[in-house]
């Protein structure tokens, strides 16, 4: 009695394998050129990402390369101005961007940012900063710390503050001990000896070796008289 109903349930099973396999050939034969259409389709666009990636992107990422290292050997010299907006034979990083955007890599927007950011253009100078969008840390928080510079030049403390904050967590490292410092320095320009003094202080207790410690007592007695 048990192996016939073992028999019932193998061939009940074997029944229910050939209806599914009739009604997956039926939807086939329906809807076949529907189906191949969309495979073909869909290679046809795998095709035509690889082909742009390999002869298009690939070249274009290679030519941008190649235009900004002048622009990074004056930004490296010094001439922002040439930097940012090259000399006619050679492009600047205004100018790269403009053509290539990001193919070069995304510092373009941090070289642009820093020059006009020199050159005292500080509304310029925060519109390139807010589009780089670099992952590595110390890069991340010297384009926060420079927002934060581009905020003083505009007179605009409360935003300095903001950026030389988010530059000091973004980076515990040996630049920390700086933004700290402008941090300090913003909020005393806002009347917050307080927030100040919290500020040097973080560099005397967390940064006793660094530059900045070696006059941060003055800091510390000016904002605690």
């Amino acid at each position: 009695m048990a192996q016939k109903n073992v028999k019932d349930k193998e061939a009940q099973r074997q029944e229910n394998i050939e209806q599914t396999v009739s009604a997956a050939e039926q939807f086939f034969n329906e809807n076949k050129k529907v189906i191949l259409g969309a495979v073909i389709a869909v290679l046809v666009i795998g095709l035509a990402v690889l082909a742009y990636n390999k002869f298009i992107y690939q070249p274009k990422c290679v030519e941008a390369m190649q235009q900004t290292y002048p622009a990074e050997m004056s930004f490296q010299s010094g001439e922002y101005e040439l930097a940012l907006n090259g000399d006619g034979n050679n492009l600047g990083f205004a100018d790269i961007i403009a053509e290539y955007g990001t193919k070069s890599g995304k510092a373009v927007y941090l070289y642009a940012g820093i020059c006009e950011l020199q050159l005292g253009n500080y509304e310029s100078a925060l519109s390139y900063l807010k589009k780089y969008k670099g992952k590595e840390p110390i890069l991340a928080a010297r384009a926060l710390s420079c927002q934060g510079d581009a905020y003083v030049g505009l007179g605009d403390y409360a935003a300095a503050v903001r950026s030389y904050k988010a530059a000091a967590e973004r980076a515990d490292n040996i630049f920390a001990p700086a933004y700290l410092l402008k941090e300090g320095s913003a909020h005393e320009a806002l009347g917050q000896k307080a927030e100040a003094l919290a500020c040097y202080k973080a560099i005397e207790e967390n940064y006793p070796s660094s530059l900045e410690a070696y006059e941060i007592a003055k800091n510390i007695a000016r904002v605690t008289e």
